[in-house]
């Protein structure tokens, strides 16, 4: 089940893509990844889903990766008198902490900590962007506006601040049972969201240690302010366009996605890119142009995944949908001037071995024109490396650990396998030989470049660079590469 493109393919399940036909046939039209959205759904629904995916996986022989997306915490206004009031444009509205039923002139705003942190000046956001408000006066008990966009406001609506740093931790108590559950389970990614300083991502490190990648979902505009720092300890990034474009004017959004890739590029994080991409599907069988050259945009900037939400989870052409997005990144992935764009993006090697290795691994394959570049790994470490040199040839990727093998599956041009431990550089260059051979990387008299540490099995001692030349028989008694 060889994929004919570099960039991945991250599909959410959800009530129109529950049974095992339809996920199945979400990988089969080009699913990489799962995500298992957390703010839907029981747990009892989730691991259903997870067993199937993981039928699937046994089936095909194929590593598939499985994102668990934390809910985070949802800022809402309480409850109105009569369910639903209308806010005129150039009137005061008052948010405080008193917990009656609202009316056109108050509601409650059952977030205590919020009062302290807003000021005159700075603006709320009520209804997913619908209605602003801007900030008159605040104290400990109340939150003084004038309303700038009006419009109907009902119970619980969602509130977003876009101008502050606000002192609410990013798991909630929900998101803590969710990520034991999940953790549990055996999800290979971790979508924490309401993502604000780098100190959340460590915090939810400490929870997770190493039993699963932690990925940041980009939804604060405080996020921007601390980009690098946030990119540096994360196993991944996502630009979450979604409520990014709430708190962000929508036309800061494009520059802040590019600049996101950029770090992520640089740092070697991977990168997907989310929310409203093919959004017309959920409800028609084709895009709009808009929405294939958002899709095809991504991939020309070089994101690792594109993904879908709804479109998947709970539309009526899930299938189509993911379909649609193969088609549109294999179509980029030909273009002449993608490899262009793509070179003129590199970034140098930092100064480290491993790096060095892998920069010369993208020009060997340059050069003599291999037809894979074949990694050897423990822990991901050298593919990830050699994903962020965005090598001409795909990275086929072998690792003794399925939970590596998984997680990679997310990554940029990485075709994950699980393969056999190797002792020796003979065995090392016999197992990539046979298994891009097996996975219909090369043909006999075509050549490979081969990348791996030693001593083998070391985690971080990228140090080795062979150049194979395939031949039949040295696939000759290697062990099978999937167990």
């Amino acid at each position: 089940m060889r994929r004919l493109r570099q960039a991945k393919i991250v599909a959410t399940l959800g009530p129109a893509s529950s049974d095992r036909a339809t996920i199945l046939a979400l990988f089969e039209a080009g699913a990489d990844v799962f995500r298992f959205n957390f703010s839907h759904g029981s747990h009892a629904d989730h691991q259903e889903r997870y067993n199937i995916v993981r039928e699937i996986e046994r089936a095909v022989g194929r590593p598939i990766a499985v994102l668990a997306d934390l809910q985070g915490p949802k800022l809402r206004v309480g409850q109105f008198g009569d369910g639903k009031v209308t806010l005129t444009a150039g009137a005061e509205f008052v948010l405080d902490n008193n917990p009656a039923p609202g009316n056109s002139q108050r509601v409650c705003l059952p977030h205590p900590e919020l009062f302290a942190v807003i000021t005159a000046g700075q603006a709320l956001l009520l209804d997913d962007g619908k209605l602003r408000l801007e900030v008159l006066s605040s104290d400990a008990t109340s939150i003084r506006t004038r309303i700038v966009n009006g419009g109907a406001l009902s119970d619980r609506k969602g509130v977003n601040v876009p101008d502050a740093v606000l002192p609410i931790p990013a798991l909630t108590d929900k998101d803590k049972r969710d990520l034991a559950f999940a953790l549990d389970m055996g999800a290979d990614w971790i979508a924490l969201s309401f993502v604000q300083r780098p100190e959340d991502m460590l915090d939810a490190r400490a929870l997770i240690g190493q039993r699963a990648g932690l990925l940041a979902k980009l939804e604060k505009p405080a996020a921007l302010h601390r980009l690098d720092a946030i990119v540096k300890v994360s196993d991944a990034i996502m630009v979450a366009r979604g409520d990014l474009g709430v708190e962000l004017p929508p036309e800061q959004v494009p520059g802040a996605q590019k600049r996101i890739l950029r770090s992520c590029r640089a740092h070697g994080v991977p990168i997907i890119i989310a929310t409203q991409m093919l959004e017309s599907m959920i409800t028609a069988p084709v895009p709009t142009r808009a929405e294939a050259s958002d899709v095809a945009s991504a991939i020309y900037d070089g994101a690792d995944a594109v993904m879908l939400s709804a479109e998947s989870a709970s539309g009526a052409y899930p299938v189509a949908a993911v379909a649609m997005m193969n088609r549109i990144i294999g179509e980029v992935e030909k273009d002449p001037l993608y490899r262009g764009i793509i070179d003129a993006q590199h970034v140098a090697p930092l100064s480290n071995k491993g790096d060095a290795i892998c920069a010369a691994l993208r020009s060997v394959t340059q050069i003599i024109g291999a037809v894979a570049t074949v990694t050897y790994t423990t822990s991901g470490h050298t593919s990830l490396r050699a994903a962020r040199e965005r090598p001409s040839a795909p990275i086929l990727s072998i690792t003794p650990k399925i939970a590596t093998a998984r997680r990679l599956a997310l990554v940029w041009g990485v075709h994950s396998s699980v393969g056999s431990d190797v002792h020796n550089v003979d065995q090392m260059v016999a197992l990539a030989c046979r298994t891009a051979l097996k996975e219909g990387f090369a043909r006999p008299g075509e050549h490979v470049a081969i990348t791996a540490g030693m001593p083998f099995g070391e985690p971080g001692t990228t140090n080795l660079l062979r150049i194979a030349e395939v031949w039949p028989q040295e696939t000759a008694n290697i062990p099978a590469h999937w167990a």
